[in-house]
C-alpha cells in the first residue's frame, strides 16, 4: 500500500487539503470540522491529534485521539517539545461526540484495509507522542468494529454504552404512546405546565448569535461538577470559546430556558445530521436555585420532535443515565474499550 500517514496538531498545523470534502462524503458529525477541532484543542488539557491517511493525495481515513498525561495540567496541554519525553498515552475518542466512533473511512476501505490502517495509525501516533508514550487506549469501540483493533496482547473491556432512539414514529404522540403509561402522562403534563408558565421563556433555533458563551460554559461546568467526576475522564472542561463557535453554526440547534428576568436556567443543543442527530450538551441550574423541575424531559421531547419531523433515522443521547433514557424509549448500544501497550503496537 502507498498510504501516507500524517499526525496533525490542529492548533498549529493547517487543515489538510480535501478535508472538508472528505467530511461531506462521510457525513461526518459537526465536531469533526477542522476549525472546531482547532478551537477545542487550543484550550484543552488533553489536546487532540488528528491522524490523516491518504492514498495518492486523496484522504481515505482519519482517526482522532487525545494526548493524555497521568496528571492533567491546569494549563492547555502541550503536544510537541519537552512534553514528548514525559509519560503520556493516546486515548482514541472524540471528546464531545459521546459514544460515536472516533474514526472515518472512505467507502472503498474494506475490513482488511481498515485493520491495516489502524495498525499504521497506532505506530505513527505513538512515534508522534514521543519516547514517553505508554500506548493507545480505545474508549468507544462498537462491537462490529472490534476486529479492527483487537488481537494478541490487547485486552478488551466493556465500557459505558451509548443510548439511541430509532425513529419508527409518525409523530410525537406515536412516540409517547410507545412509552409506559406513567412516563407518558408525566411527559405530557410537564410539557403543558412549562408551556403555560409565564416565568419560563423557551427558545429553540439554529445559528444562535444571542447567547453569552461564557454564561453557557459556566453553567455547563457547574452542572457537571454537581453530577460528580466521571471515572478515568481525561477531558478538560468545555470552554466558552468552543461553545461560542458551536452554537453559532447553522447545523447546531440550541434550546434555551430563561426566567422572566432573563436569567439562564438551562440549555441543550442538538448536532444536526442527515441520518443521526446527537443530543449533545445539557446543563441546568439546580432546582433549589429556582428552576422548574423536569426541564430535562421537556428538552428530550423537543429533540425527539425534531428527529421525527425532520425524518431522521435516529437520535443519539450519548452516554450516561442509561436507565433513565430507557424509560424514554432509548436503547443502550454497547461499546467496548481496548488497551494496547506501546510494545504491542510494534507487533
Amino acid at each position: 500500500m502507498t498510504w501516507q500517514v500524517r499526525v496533525l496538531d490542529p492548533r498549529t498545523d493547517p487543515e489538510p487539503e480535501g478535508w472538508a470534502d472528505f467530511l461531506v462524503a462521510q457525513q461526518a458529525p459537526v465536531p469533526w470540522d477542522y476549525h472546531l477541532l482547532r478551537v477545542e484543542s487550543r484550550f484543552s488539557r488533553s489536546p487532540n491529534v488528528l491522524t490523516v491517511i491518504s492514498d495518492g493525495g486523496e484522504i481515505v481515513a482519519a482517526v482522532l485521539a487525545m494526548l493524555c498525561a497521568p496528571v492533567s495540567p491546569e494549563r492547555p496541554g502541550q503536544v510537541r517539545g519537552v512534553a514528548r519525553l514525559g509519560p503520556r498515552w493516546v486515548e482514541v475518542q472524540h471528546a464531545w461526540l459521546s459514544g460515536s466512533p472516533p474514526w472515518l473511512f472512505a467507502d472503498g476501505a474494506d475490513a482488511a484495509d481498515r485493520r491495516e490502517i489502524m495498525r499504521r495509525f497506532e505506530r505513527a501516533v505513538c512515534r508522534f507522542t514521543g519516547p514517553g508514550c505508554l500506548g493507545v487506549v480505545y474508549r468507544t469501540v462498537p462491537p462490529d468494529a472490534l476486529g479492527m483493533v483487537s488481537g494478541r496482547g490487547r485486552p478488551v473491556r466493556d465500557t459505558m454504552p451509548t443510548s439511541v432512539l430509532e425513529n419508527r414514529f409518525v409523530d410525537v404522540d406515536g412516540w409517547l404512546a410507545s412509552l409506559r403509561r406513567s412516563r407518558r402522562l408525566s411527559l405530557r403534563g410537564q410539557a403543558k405546565k412549562i408551556a403555560a408558565d409565564p416565568d419560563v421563556v423557551v427558545r429553540t433555533e439554529a445559528a444562535r448569535t444571542d447567547l453569552d458563551a461564557l454564561e453557557l460554559a459556566t453553567l455547563l461546568r457547574e452542572h457537571r461538577a454537581r453530577m460528580g467526576a466521571v471515572k478515568f475522564d481525561r477531558r478538560g472542561p468545555i470552554t466558552a470559546e468552543y461553545l461560542g463557535e458551536l452554537v453559532r453554526r447553522p447545523d447546531v440547534i440550541t434550546s434555551t430556558y430563561h426566567d422572566a428576568a432573563g436569567r439562564l436556567l438551562a440549555f441543550t443543543n442538538v448536532l444536526d445530521h442527515p441520518v443521526a442527530p446527537l443530543h449533545q450538551h445539557w446543563a441546568a441550574v439546580a432546582p433549589e436555585e429556582g428552576r422548574p423541575k423536569h426541564l430535562y424531559f421537556e428538552a428530550v421531547v423537543r429533540n425527539v420532535r425534531y428527529m421525527i419531523e425532520g425524518n431522521r433515522k435516529s437520535l443519539s443521547m450519548g452516554r450516561g443515565l442509561t436507565e433513565l433514557k430507557a424509560t424514554l424509549g432509548f436503547q443502550p448500544v454497547p461499546l467496548l474499550g481496548v488497551i494496547v501497550a506501546r510494545p504491542v503496537t510494534r507487533w
